[in-house]
């Protein structure tokens, strides 16, 4: 199976805690999203990044019944272990694996993600009998610095297991992950690196400006509502980009996040934007394009760094 160059994010399907309504200011169910996942596979695209705490089982709950009516090798699968959901069951790896695989109607998950650093020591070799029983294909960290990275590599690589992936936040507003060497280790290594909010939640879409703000009452809103004037120029020059290569903002900046060597994760909830990521991959962007985002990026001198998350 060829991978696509794009993820598709399902953090904004389904409602309840840290779900869609609560973070978006979306109310979407199965119904509305169904042409989207049909949709995307049809253009290719393939890889579908999800976890437990989103919504709190919701988004992978919609995910799964989409799934059981596709070949499941056509596929790629992403899901999470979020620690500070687990509880202290001694098994809870296990059990939190055990509810995704129910919700996601499959026997096995393509990356299965330590979601955040807590607790490295004890909860990276809980993963290792799941991966040699074949429940986990690959072993991904989201949210860890590269000490943090090198250390569960090590614990994998003493039982012949190796860290497949990394997932980070990383955009033109947020390059933590690429000034802490992050990027260039995973190249060296044959890691693959996820690229999440690469986006910025919409904030680098063009869909939103001072005139057009986030929906009142999500974490968006709260966010990115009061820098949405400081991103006009850098949006601004997105549209002429774009113009050039006939891509929307959003395009242009996911396909920044490729040119960087990454693998973006886009939110996707209407058909639209998944025929727009199909197109996103065959964007390229010259070195003059890419240097230019990147001046105006850091002259906005927007942070964009979330609650949950910290400086890599």
């Amino acid at each position: 199976m060829v991978k696509s160059e794009i993820a598709l994010g399902a953090w904004s399907w389904g409602v309840g805690d840290t779900g869609g309504d609560k973070v978006f200011g979306n109310y979407l169910t199965a119904e509305d999203l169904k042409p989207v996942f049909d949709k995307a596979i049809e253009c290719g695209l393939n890889i579908w990044d999800t976890a437990p705490v989103y919504g709190m089982g919701s988004s992978e709950t919609i995910l799964g019944e989409f799934i059981k009516n596709v070949n499941r090798d056509d596929v790629v699968i992403s899901t999470k272990f979020t620690p500070q959901i687990a509880g202290n069951s001694p098994n809870a790896v296990r059990e939190m694996l055990e509810g995704s695989l129910k919700r996601l109607n499959t026997d096995f998950i393509d990356v299965y993600w330590i979601h955040n650093p807590t607790d490295i020591e004890r909860r990276t070799p809980e993963l290792i009998p799941l991966a040699k029983e074949g429940l986990i294909k690959s072993v991904g960290v989201s949210n860890h610095n590269l000490a943090e990275i090198k250390r569960v590599g090590e614990i994998l690589g003493a039982e012949g297991l190796k860290l497949s992936a990394v997932q980070n936040h990383y955009s033109l507003l947020h390059r933590s992950s690429e000034r802490a060497g992050i990027l260039d280790y995973c190249a060296a290594n044959g890691i693959t690196f996820y690229s999440y909010m690469v986006l910025e939640q919409g904030a680098l879409t063009g869909k939103y400006d001072r005139a057009h703000p986030f929906p009142e009452g999500s974490s968006r809103a709260k966010s990115y509502n009061g820098i949405l004037p400081e991103l006009e120029t850098l949006i601004g020059e997105m549209r002429r980009i774009g113009e050039r290569h006939s891509a929307a903002p959003a395009q242009i900046a996911a396909a920044w996040a490729i040119a960087k060597g990454t693998l973006p994760i886009i939110g996707v909830t209407k058909v639209g934007q998944a025929e727009e990521a199909a197109r996103t991959a065959k964007i390229i962007l010259d070195k003059e394009e890419i240097a230019l985002l990147e001046e105006l990026a850091e002259k906005s001198n927007v942070k964009t760094l979330r609650g949950w998350e910290r400086e890599m």
